[in-house]
């Protein structure tokens, strides 16, 4: 969990209004998350907080690309992302509801880690069918893979002739 720390901004000593930061998330981001649906990525974060009196608005964007395995071919390929989120964050000592989305800070906290919003926002981005494009005409399309599971599929046409015994079976509701 070290390496999420780079990941915390500390807004305590921020004026009011715009700030901007930049974040780079990559391979060893996800290492730090069990089960993460990515594993590899090259994301760009830029984060604009907005300290205002109460609250602090933070806009994301993340725009790059994640490594993902094709569901028809088996193939590694990137998946761009182009991502725009927005999290508020109130300064209160009150509990807020889990329904509303936005986050209670309390007066002794002096910085927020965005790491777990930003796992959210590329993990929620990932398609739920990952395919990497046309079948065979990509770069990344593992064509001997789609013809095996053509052949496997029974999908071509069936040259073995039927039994003559089944044939006349068939004839039985007509």
């Amino acid at each position: 969990m070290k390496s999420l720390k780079t990941y915390a901004i500390p807004f305590t000593g921020l004026s009011l209004g715009k700030h901007e930061f930049d974040f780079v998330v990559a391979d060893e981001f996800f290492t730090e998350f069990d089960y993460s649906l990515v594993k590899k990525a090259d994301v760009k974060c830029k984060v604009e907080l907005e300290r205002q009196e109460t609250m602090l608005i933070l806009n994301f964007h993340l725009q790059g690309s994640i490594g993902m395995t094709c569901d028809r071919c088996l193939a590694d390929y990137p998946q761009n992302i182009d991502i725009r989120e927005q999290q508020i964050a109130k300064f209160s000592e009150e509990e807020i509801d889990e329904d509303e989305e936005v986050i209670a800070l309390s007066k002794n906290d002096h910085e927020i880690n965005i790491a777990g919003l930003i796992y959210e926002y590329i993990n929620v981005a990932v398609p739920f069918i990952a395919t990497c494009g046309n079948e065979g005409k990509t770069p990344y399309c593992d064509k001997d893979m789609l013809d095996r599971l053509s052949k496997l599929s029974g999908s071509e046409e069936q040259t073995e002739q039927t039994d003559p015994r089944w044939d006349a079976l068939k004839n039985i509701n007509k």
